[in-house]
């Protein structure tokens, strides 16, 4: 074999190493996805409705509280002792669990202020905690 094919040979190998390690590290562990899901809430905020009221936009927050009613369109009316706002939460969040105005909840998400036509500011739940 002479030197050019030996050349050739190694940078084959080297690239294919590369390829197979760069594949390995693409796909997370299971255990790592959802270890960044509970850092996402780590970053969260614990804030009453009183406060997130005042947040700026895509402020991440934690409210503790009840669901006291559907607005529809996946929309509710969330309350805790300092007032109520209104939360967008995705049908899929709920996990098919039924929440009466009584159950405690615990919601995760992003402030969500509008201006248009008056100001208006809501919370975009990426969680909910029974």
């Amino acid at each position: 074999m002479n030197k050019f094919t030996k050349a050739i040979l190694a940078a084959g190998f080297t690239a294919v190493s590369a390829l197979s390690m760069a594949n390995t590290v693409k796909a997370p562990a299971p255990e790592h996805a959802a270890h960044e899901a509970v850092n996402h809430a780590a970053f969260a905020k614990p804030v009453t409705v009183k406060q997130a009221l005042t947040l700026k936009d895509d402020t991440k927050v934690e409210l503790k509280g009840h669901v006291v009613k559907s607005l529809g369109d996946e929309k509710y009316q969330f309350r805790d002792s300092t007032g109520t706002i209104t939360a967008d939460i995705d049908n899929k969040l709920w996990q098919g669990k039924k929440v009466l105005a009584k159950t405690p909840v615990t919601i995760t998400g992003e402030v969500d202020v509008d201006y248009k036509p008056a100001k208006h500011v809501s919370i975009d739940v990426d969680s909910v905690k029974f």
